[in-house]
């Protein structure tokens, strides 16, 4: 990762307050503004569309500038994803004055400039609410959440409501600086992790800062201040007020940017990985096995992102609750079931189970309990059906499966071998025969690829057609 070799330029530095943090005493934000000679960002390092933005709005009379992780991790050397600007154009505005635009959003309202596939998420300088705003435009819940946060401001205070230090970055297409607040600038340069204001009051605020925390620190390789991470552990529980929908993307964002396996610690390592994967979590604790197999996961996943094969978060699901489901169907087979009706309930009441803390969408469910179901049949090597089943559509995950298990010590008595042979002698055949495909499920590949799925398109409705005859 490259460095940062720039420097603070002492003479241009001012002070803003705010009114912020437990007792909503004034607290001191100081904006560092980094001229363009002194910085790393360069047009041509930005989105073209961002920049298109951004000329308009400025074109249009509004301020508008790019912040946050798109500056972020131009300065530290990354190509970011996204590109986000702020600016001081209501929602409204900006959706007026941008034809290919949406409005989204209630609890923070804001506006997508779309460009095909690429899209620019826009947001109105916020500032933090007083008490003669109406609860339709800021509200908080009784153990401090943000419910609604749509009081607009200027952007010393908008960077005063932004959560990490690191995140307060705003780059100025005007005169092309970067304006930093709060220290931000500092924390960059020593790679440090630190919330804007009370770190207590921040995490209440919004629960889902705290996995924000540990993304960024495993992913930008940063150390967290010590203040901003001591309550993590003790406020962990918050995250059950987050609704499972939300803590799902969230899960994403946290193992597929290529960091997985220290992301996995750091969450386990603050108490947070237990509530959004409380049954995986207490099989780690149990059974060191289950551990050395979620490790290994996140190692391969990691592995993959660097080769630059696509992952999907099917595969990772399955293997951090195959120990609770190898569990459950035990318990069930000590019941007098069979093992594949044993299989099936278990896997209906882990996944029940699990949707409760983290939703996991039935497009990615299905895969996983056929990655399941196949281990089984893959461990019947003296079938006559065993060239058949080379064709299954999910057999190449299965078969990655079997690896994973005997790569985290489990004795398979070497079926992995043999369908490493098998497929081998039959090249032609793996996953030959199409998947099945609907609404809530995606057709396999060999390397998982989660692409968008096309929808069947629904034939038009006769309005005109008479009743049938009874």
């Amino acid at each position: 990762m490259n460095s940062i070799s720039v420097k603070r330029p002492a003479n241009l530095i001012k002070s803003v307050f705010s009114l912020f943090g437990k007792k909503k005493k004034a607290a001191k934000a100081l904006l560092t503004i980094v001229p363009r000679d002194e910085h790393s960002i360069s047009r041509s390092n930005l989105s073209e569309n961002a920049l298109k933005v951004l000329y308009r709005l400025n074109k249009a009379g509004y301020q508008a500038l790019l912040v946050g992780g798109g500056v972020r991790d131009t300065l530290l050397g990354l190509n970011p994803k996204d590109f986000d600007v702020a600016t001081d154009a209501t929602p409204e505005q900006v959706n007026q004055l941008f034809r290919n635009s949406r409005l989204i959003g209630r609890r923070f309202k804001l506006v997508h400039v779309v460009f095909g596939r690429d899209v620019i998420e826009v947001a109105t300088f916020r500032a933090p609410p007083t008490d003669e705003h109406s609860t339709k435009v800021a509200a908080k819940g009784d153990q401090g959440m943000i419910l609604r946060d749509n009081v607009y401001g200027n952007k010393d205070e908008d960077a005063i409501r932004r959560d990490f230090t690191v995140n307060a970055l705003y780059y100025n297409i005007a005169d092309y600086s970067v304006h930093a607040y709060a220290g931000g600038w500092d924390d960059l340069q020593n790679r440090r992790l630190r919330l804007i204001g009370d770190p207590e009051t921040r995490y209440r605020e919004d629960p889902v800062r705290m996995l924000r925390a540990i993304r960024f620190a495993a992913k930008l390789g940063f150390s967290i201040e010590a203040r901003t991470a001591e309550p993590i552990p003790v406020l962990a529980p918050l995250l059950q007020q987050i609704p499972p929908a939300r803590l799902f993307e969230e899960v994403l964002k946290l193992f597929l940017h290529g960091q997985a396996l220290d992301t996995l610690r750091l969450l386990r390592e603050y108490q947070l990985f237990g509530h959004l994967f409380p049954l995986a979590e207490q099989c780690m604790r149990d059974d060191p096995q289950a551990l050395t197999m979620a490790e290994n996961t996140m190692r391969n996943t990691d592995e993959r992102i660097r080769a630059g094969k696509s992952v999907t978060p099917y595969f990772f699901m399955a293997s951090l609750l195959w120990p609770a489901l190898v569990r459950t169907q035990r318990e069930f087979e000590q019941r007098g079931l069979p093992p594949h009706p044993a299989l099936q309930k278990a896997a209906d009441r882990v996944l029940s189970q699990q949707i409760q803390a983290t939703a996991i969408p039935k497009r990615f469910s299905i895969p996983m309990r056929e990655i399941w179901e196949l281990q089984p049949r893959l461990a019947k090597t003296q079938s006559r059906r065993c060239v058949e089943l080379l064709t299954h559509p999910r057999f190449r995950a299965a078969y990655d499966f079997v690896l994973l298990r005997e790569q985290s010590g489990e004795n398979l008595s070497g079926i992995g071998k043999f369908w490493t042979d098998l497929q081998e002698q039959h090249p032609g055949l793996v996953g030959s025969r199409p998947a099945r495909t609907g609404d809530d499920e995606q057709p396999a590949s060999d390397d998982y690829n989660d692409a968008p799925r096309k929808r069947r398109r629904r034939a038009p409705r006769n309005r005109n057609r008479r009743p049938a005859d009874l």
